[in-house]
């Protein structure tokens, strides 16, 4: 058992914090929002994260884990401290690193000899390496181990993980946050401190790249008349590109792609290399937004002005209450300001708290489509899948549906009168 300090409570770090306790570290997880601190020392979960509650309780149960208000109060008796801290898009799309430097400046001297700090957050590459030089104690290692957590799913992918890469100067420090995984079973790749930060900007930019690519095979498949599922059953059945992330959909978004994407391409200009494949990716997804917007337009003979569109999903997908750089949001923005009244439903989403002003939020499926004009499915929630679309027909005022995630019967829905697209099926 090590003793554990986790600094954020988001996404990153309660996932980090609640499941290194469930693997048996001790683990005090801090964040200065007391709110949120308040919030889980009574029990209550902040996020939308499956199997998450049950591994807080079960931490606490245990006493493996508990929450306190700033980062000094976990750091002075803690052999590792996990820094999961947030590095929004800065200026020039550059990461903006200063929580992160503002918590090792607050640590770096009430931290023990011989402790590691272990950054999970995503920083340009170097800098690891230039905090390593800067906090000024030979006792202190600094351990890139960055994190592939995908919402919805953060727990199982922390548990059973793929990999986890380990970026450090030297093979102790490496070794020792190596022995922190042990009761996971899953390879470890011990790389270098730039190394490690470049693993994970890649790995995030060559997904939305996949992602990007499908949305235009889509586009191809419809000009042609091909299927894009019987193509992409075809195109993922090579190992060498594998199936998943070849889902079209309304476009890629959430906390890390964008920010991610424009950050390496910033990295690479800065470093003297013009990344322009990335670019054009970038540029990729906001056409796709636009496209997802035609469609509709398709629909209603090129007219959004006074009409009433129905949107389900806000989320950026599905099983999280996430709405950061959402495509659904960005999809009804562009079509309110084509004048259409929007009204969306989405069931992890209760109040318009965060929800730009121009969405009117719907408490259910059939508050959100009756009287509308056109219905646009953007997030790929179950429950629209198993609503009764031969029903819901009744509420409209126009059958007309746009599917943005292919998630619906195609020929069902046609042959329950709906006027019906998606993406790239036939």
């Amino acid at each position: 058992m090590s003793t554990v300090a986790v600094i954020g409570a988001g996404y990153v770090g309660l996932t980090t914090a609640a499941c290194l306790a469930h693997i048996g570290h001790n683990v005090t997880c801090a964040d200065v929002d007391e709110t949120k601190i308040a919030q889980l020392n009574n029990g209550e979960i902040p996020i939308h994260e499956a199997r998450l509650p049950e591994l807080v309780q079960e931490g606490v149960s245990k006493q493996l884990l508990k929450f306190v208000v700033g980062a000094q109060q976990a750091v002075t008796t803690s052999d590792f401290v996990f820094l999961c801290l947030p590095t929004p898009q800065g200026e020039e799309g550059r990461a903006d690193i200063g929580a992160v430097l503002e918590v090792v400046d607050e640590i770096s001297e009430i931290i023990p000899p011989q402790t590691i700090i272990i950054n999970k957050s995503t920083v340009p590459i170097g800098t690891n390496a230039s905090i390593q030089a800067t906090i000024q104690r030979n006792d202190v290692s600094i351990v890139s181990n960055p994190e592939f957590l995908r919402e919805g799913v953060a727990v199982t992918d922390f548990l059973q993980p793929d990999r986890i890469v380990i970026g450090a100067l030297d093979k102790e420090a490496s070794g020792r946050v190596a022995a922190l995984y042990r009761e996971i079973d899953a390879p470890i790749i011990e790389v270098d401190l730039a190394s490690a930060e470049t693993i994970k900007y890649a790995t995030n930019s060559f997904l939305a790249t996949k992602v990007s690519f499908v949305n235009g095979l889509a586009a191809v498949c419809e000009a042609v008349g091909a299927d894009i599922e019987a193509v992409t059953r075809g195109l993922g059945s090579d190992q060498r590109i594998g199936s998943r992330f070849l889902q079209p959909g309304p476009g890629w978004g959430g906390s890390c792609f964008p920010k991610d994407m424009q950050a390496l391409v910033r990295i690479a200009t800065d470093a003297g290399y013009e990344f322009d494949l990335l670019k054009a990716v970038i540029e990729a997804n906001e056409q796709q937004f636009d496209r997802i917007v035609n469609k509709a337009e398709l629909l209603l003979n090129q007219d959004l002005s006074g009409k009433n569109l129905a949107l389900l999903g806000l989320t950026f997908k599905a099983h999280t209450d996430d709405i950061r750089n959402s495509p659904a949001i960005e999809v009804a923005q562009r079509i309110a300001a084509k004048g259409a009244t929007v009204t969306a439903y989405d069931p992890t989403v209760k109040s318009e708290a965060g929800i730009p002003q121009e969405i009117q939020i719907a408490t259910t499926v059939e508050q959100a489509v009756t009287d509308s004009d056109l219905v646009l499915v953007l997030t790929e929630w179950p429950e629209f899948t198993r609503a009764n679309w031969a029903s819901l027909i009744s509420l409209m005022n126009g059958p007309r549906v746009v599917d943005a995630r292919n998630v619906l019967d195609r020929k069902e829905m046609i042959e329950l009168g709906y006027l019906y697209d998606d993406l790239g099926r036939i």
